[in-house]
């Protein structure tokens, strides 16, 4: 079994595909222990994401800059969650977001080619990466749904019910874009959140 970095990716696992010992550890074997310093990128745009990322520890933003400069939050991930430019990582196109990591983080990461390989040579690793894919696409369909129904002070109330621990360690600017709305009135939110 590798270091006590790989710990917390087992039980992740684990939880979703029954593995024995030397099927899991085959598997825990394709991943790179990575150490990422706070505002690297891990990915950019105009390159390929030759990786999806297991986050060990730490905190990222995976974010999108239109024409005017703007930036758009499109995921954060912590600690037990994934995090890549998806359409880059699974068409080898050149990415469209920036990944950046807001703190100091270590991550696993998986080549592509290493997640075809696992998945060709057992089902239950390709059973693993479809319902990681299937949990991921339901998160996201259902965040842009909150973003697009729900009045602005419901989506920050939301959120910090089921992810207080992000609120708390990404910036005040992020939270807002990946909320859909102005840092000011973000902010104006917490103030009265606090006033209570």
């Amino acid at each position: 079994m590798p270091g006590p970095e790989f710990e917390l990716l087992s039980k992740h696992i684990l939880k979703r595909v029954q593995l024995a010992d030397e099927e899991l550890n085959f598997m825990l074997s394709q991943f790179k222990l990575t150490r990422i310093k706070k505002r690297q990128f891990i990915v950019q745009p105009g390159f390929t994401a030759k990786h999806r990322n297991f986050v060990y520890s730490g905190a990222f933003r995976a974010y999108v800059v239109i024409d005017n400069g703007e930036d758009h939050t499109i995921q954060f991930a912590i600690e037990d969650w994934w995090i890549t430019d998806y359409n880059s990582y699974y068409n080898s196109e050149p990415a469209t977001l920036f990944v950046m990591a807001l703190e100091d983080s270590v991550i696993l990461q998986l080549s592509r080619e290493n997640e075809d390989m696992l998945k060709q040579a057992n089902h239950k690793y390709e059973t693993f990466f479809r319902i990681s894919a299937e949990r991921a696409q339901a998160f996201h369909f259902r965040q842009l749904i909150t973003n697009l129904t729900q009045p602005a002070e419901y989506r920050y109330e939301n959120f910090l019910e089921k992810y207080p621990l992000i609120a708390n360690r990404v910036p005040q600017y992020a939270l807002a874009s990946y909320l859909g709305m102005t840092t000011e009135y973000l902010s104006k939110l917490r103030n009265k959140r606090t006033a209570k």
